[in-house]
């Protein structure tokens, strides 16, 4: 297993992350752990999770899956093996904080009832899920139009956010911050703020990355090589669409697609793009999920790729991708595709 840089922290993370956001829904406490302890015997000291998780959210799962995490730590007492990441939900969620935006005291909310449910004294990235403003993110690409926003309220927001995550990281309770569906102006006001006011600097963005959606490659791509602030790279699977299963309208049962509507739905743009993408893997003889991962791992702008599983079948195999290398000719065909398909919402 690669280890990477966290931003400008000195912590190295496994370039491969675990994603947890199906356990305490499509998964449970048991297979959470079992996940847990696989992923670790093969090199993985990264972990993410949110306060929002299960996933799809509801107020019934809501905090289940930083719970089923905690539970591992109280039973196995391996906190220390484990780079712990986690996030404050943003505003729009009436279950949580009724819907209240990020503001100073929604995140001393929000980190209280985090460390209770994973029973950790700290977490190590503490993330913004997303902006209060607006953004791309979320199937919002078609729609997003930042001329909308309140320009008078957003830097006094983020020096407040600011300033709060400051105090918590002298209290101990988190140790670095991250940002999350992030823009390069959003990152850059952040990172600017920390400079002037000698508050903590950002070390990564946990932004979407897949074949399907690559808008990192521009602006956030620049940002990342000029101020080691790197990806961590969330639905490198496309929710599980560049698999194929959701191809010609199908749901399979027990399937995120089946449970919440795939974020992906196959359509006129999606389905040419997966079918080109699966033909180039079979004609590699490579696994679609390997070879998709391993696409993500080998952008120089990568911290980590951000996989999740609902059987351990699957999550060796997506962990296997970090042992995955791409040819040159592998990578041409992969750009030739996106070049005919390079927006597929």
């Amino acid at each position: 297993m690669k280890y990477n840089n966290l931003g400008r922290t000195g912590v190295k993370v496994s370039e491969i992350c675990l994603g947890t956001m199906t356990w305490g829904q499509q998964n449970s406490e048991q297979e959470g752990h079992a996940q847990i302890d696989y992923a670790l015997d093969q090199g993985v000291n990264f972990m993410d999770t949110a306060e929002l998780y299960a996933v799809p959210p509801s107020a019934r799962t809501y905090g289940r899956t930083e719970e089923i995490i905690g539970s591992w730590f109280r039973k196995n007492g391996q906190r220390d093996k484990w780079i712990l990441a986690s996030k404050v939900a943003g505003g729009g969620i009436e279950w949580i904080r009724d819907g209240a935006p990020i503001t100073g005291d929604t995140i001393r909310l929000a980190i209280e009832g985090s460390l209770k449910r994973l029973q950790t004294d700290y977490i190590d990235l503490y993330q913004l899920h997303w902006p209060n403003r607006g953004n791309y993110h979320f199937q919002n690409s078609w729609t997003y139009d930042p001329s909308t926003q309140d320009r008078e309220a957003t830097i006094p927001n983020f020096i407040e956010v600011l300033e709060t995550l400051d105090a918590l990281v002298r209290e101990g309770k988190i140790r670095h911050i991250g940002l999350s569906n992030e823009s390069a102006w959003g990152t850059m006001q952040f990172l600017r703020l920390a400079e002037e006011l000698n508050l903590p600097r950002i070390a990564s963005i946990q932004n979407e990355y897949n074949f399907l959606r690559r808008y990192y490659d521009t602006d956030l791509a620049e940002l990342a090589h000029y101020e080691d602030v790197g990806l961590l790279a969330y639905s490198p699977l496309a929710a599980g669409a560049i698999t194929g299963k959701y191809l010609n309208g199908a749901l399979p049962e027990g399937t995120r697609g089946a449970i919440s509507g795939s974020l992906y739905r196959s359509n006129e743009l999606t389905e040419p793009a997966i079918v080109k993408y699966l033909e180039l893997a079979a004609s590699h003889d490579l696994d679609i999920c390997q070879m998709a991962i391993a696409f993500c791992l080998s952008k120089p702008f990568m911290t980590s790729a951000i996989i999740g599983a609902t059987s351990l079948e699957q999550l060796a195999t997506n962990i296997g991708a970090a042992r995955v290398k791409l040819s040159r000719e592998l990578r041409a065909g992969i750009e030739a595709i996106h070049r005919l398909h390079p927006r597929t919402l």
